[in-house]
């Protein structure tokens, strides 16, 4: 039981908020492409960003594992970009560091995600097979990390590039 739930009761919410956080994440980053900026979208992005990292904790553990040093990092990075988006309103240097930080965190969300994937999904699982505690590896799995690392990568230096807000948050 965790909050009350049945433990895949839990994890079932973890996951929806994980894909709400992915979801709204990845329309605001093609928002800052743009130079568009999306208050609204932003705040469910960066609160379900919070809530997916948060709610990991939850889950019963015995020893701190690799997802949790990920939740630790991507909260701390959640910290300075909500603090330069809300606290310094985006100006001289905390523009590029909110970019960086809200995409490196919905960077890692997505990086778990596809582990995740790979570890449930029985077809992905067979093209990357797991060996209980590693996480899954081999050459498809890699391949899959790095073309999302790149696409994250050039869209957050794109991003760093176009996002000129007027007035946000």
């Amino acid at each position: 039981m965790v909050l009350g739930l049945s433990l895949p009761a839990f994890t079932m919410i973890h996951v929806i908020i994980s894909l709400i956080a992915i979801a709204a994440g990845l329309v605001v980053m093609f928002g800052l492409l743009g130079s568009r900026p999306m208050p609204g979208l932003t705040a469910i992005f960066l609160a379900f960003t919070i809530l997916t990292s948060a709610t990991g904790f939850l889950f019963p553990f015995k020893e701190v594992l690799p997802s949790h040093i990920i939740a630790i990092i991507s909260l701390v990075l959640l910290a300075i970009a909500c603090f330069a988006l809300y606290g310094m309103k985006l100006k001289g240097v905390w523009r590029p560091l909110y970019i960086v930080t809200a995409m490196i965190s919905l960077y890692f969300n997505v990086f778990v995600l596809i582990i995740q994937s790979f570890l449930k999904v029985p077809a992905l699982a067979a093209l990357a097979p797991a060996v209980p505690p590693a996480p899954p590896s081999g050459p498809v799995f890699a391949a899959v990390q790095g073309l999302v690392l790149v696409f994250f990568v050039v869209l957050t230096i794109g991003a760093w590039r176009r996002f000129k807000p007027m007035a946000l948050a």
